[in-house]
Protein backbone atom coordinates (compact mmCIF):
# COMPACT_ATOMS: atom_id res chain seq x y z
CA UNK A 1 0.00 0.00 0.00
CA UNK A 2 2.80 2.32 0.78
CA UNK A 3 4.10 1.79 -2.61
CA UNK A 4 0.96 2.23 -4.44
CA UNK A 5 0.91 5.69 -2.22
CA UNK A 6 4.31 6.82 -3.17
CA UNK A 7 4.11 6.13 -7.03
CA UNK A 8 0.24 8.23 -6.64
CA UNK A 9 2.66 11.09 -5.06
CA UNK A 10 5.36 10.70 -7.54
CA UNK A 11 2.74 10.68 -10.43
CA UNK A 12 1.14 14.01 -8.86
CA UNK A 13 4.59 15.48 -8.54
CA UNK A 14 5.18 15.24 -11.94
CA UNK A 15 1.84 16.65 -13.43
CA UNK A 16 2.34 19.43 -11.17
CA UNK A 17 5.91 20.76 -11.99
CA UNK A 18 6.27 19.73 -15.19
CA UNK A 19 2.28 20.99 -16.11
CA UNK A 20 3.46 24.15 -13.91
CA UNK A 21 6.83 24.79 -16.41
CA UNK A 22 4.92 23.97 -19.57
CA UNK A 23 2.22 26.85 -18.47
CA UNK A 24 5.05 29.35 -17.80
CA UNK A 25 6.83 28.26 -20.58
CA UNK A 26 3.53 28.68 -22.50
CA UNK A 27 2.69 32.26 -21.36
CA UNK A 28 6.05 33.36 -21.54
CA UNK A 29 7.54 31.86 -24.95
CA UNK A 30 4.39 31.37 -26.76
CA UNK A 31 3.32 34.57 -25.47
CA UNK A 32 -0.28 33.34 -23.85
CA UNK A 33 -0.01 36.08 -21.11
CA UNK A 34 0.36 36.33 -17.03
CA UNK A 35 -3.15 34.34 -16.59
CA UNK A 36 -0.85 30.83 -18.03
CA UNK A 37 2.14 32.32 -16.17
CA UNK A 38 0.36 32.96 -12.85
CA UNK A 39 -1.41 29.48 -13.23
CA UNK A 40 2.29 27.46 -13.79
CA UNK A 41 3.37 29.03 -10.59
CA UNK A 42 0.73 27.82 -8.35
CA UNK A 43 1.25 24.66 -10.04
CA UNK A 44 4.92 24.40 -9.30
CA UNK A 45 4.25 25.69 -5.22
CA UNK A 46 1.87 22.74 -5.28
CA UNK A 47 4.19 20.35 -6.83
CA UNK A 48 6.58 21.82 -3.60
CA UNK A 49 4.29 20.72 -1.06
CA UNK A 50 2.80 17.74 -3.05
CA UNK A 51 6.91 15.98 -2.35
CA UNK A 52 6.28 16.32 1.70
CA UNK A 53 3.96 13.73 1.65
CA UNK A 54 5.87 10.74 0.42
CA UNK A 55 5.76 8.23 2.96
CA UNK A 56 9.89 8.51 3.32
CA UNK A 57 11.11 10.94 5.39
CA UNK A 58 14.56 11.54 3.73
CA UNK A 59 14.46 14.51 1.10
CA UNK A 60 17.45 13.56 -0.39
CA UNK A 61 16.21 10.31 -1.31
CA UNK A 62 12.87 11.74 -2.28
CA UNK A 63 14.14 14.43 -4.36
CA UNK A 64 16.65 11.83 -6.14
CA UNK A 65 14.12 9.32 -7.21
CA UNK A 66 12.20 11.92 -8.02
CA UNK A 67 14.60 13.32 -10.14
CA UNK A 68 14.10 9.69 -12.17
CA UNK A 69 10.14 10.34 -12.58
CA UNK A 70 10.47 13.60 -14.04
CA UNK A 71 12.79 12.57 -16.91
CA UNK A 72 10.25 9.79 -17.94
CA UNK A 73 7.57 12.13 -17.30
CA UNK A 74 8.69 15.17 -19.30
CA UNK A 75 8.96 12.62 -22.27
CA UNK A 76 5.34 11.95 -21.81
CA UNK A 77 4.56 15.45 -21.36
CA UNK A 78 5.95 15.82 -24.71
CA UNK A 79 4.55 13.57 -26.29
CA UNK A 80 1.23 14.09 -25.06
CA UNK A 81 1.03 17.69 -25.09
CA UNK A 82 3.65 19.07 -27.89
CA UNK A 83 3.47 16.13 -29.74
CA UNK A 84 7.13 14.97 -28.91
CA UNK A 85 8.33 11.31 -30.62
CA UNK A 86 10.81 10.32 -28.25
CA UNK A 87 13.12 7.84 -29.66
CA UNK A 88 14.89 4.82 -28.00
CA UNK A 89 17.26 6.28 -26.75
CA UNK A 90 14.56 8.52 -25.10
CA UNK A 91 13.10 5.59 -24.25
CA UNK A 92 15.83 3.93 -23.05
CA UNK A 93 17.20 6.69 -20.79
CA UNK A 94 13.66 7.07 -19.05
CA UNK A 95 13.77 3.28 -18.37
CA UNK A 96 16.75 3.58 -16.71
CA UNK A 97 16.06 6.60 -15.16
CA UNK A 98 12.78 5.00 -13.89
CA UNK A 99 15.04 1.82 -12.59
CA UNK A 100 16.93 3.94 -10.82
CA UNK A 101 13.65 5.40 -8.95
CA UNK A 102 12.80 1.62 -7.95
CA UNK A 103 16.06 0.95 -6.46
CA UNK A 104 15.90 4.45 -4.41
CA UNK A 105 12.37 4.09 -3.10
CA UNK A 106 11.86 0.62 -3.14
CA UNK A 107 15.16 -1.49 -2.94
CA UNK A 108 15.07 -3.83 0.72
CA UNK A 109 17.36 -1.96 3.34
CA UNK A 110 17.68 -3.54 6.86
CA UNK A 111 15.49 -0.90 8.81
Amino acid sequence: MLVARSIALFVLAALLEIGGAWLVWQGAREQRGWAWIGAGIVALGAYGFVATLQPDAHFGRILAAYGGVFVAGSLAWGMVADGYRPDRYDVTGALVCLAGVALIMYGPRGR
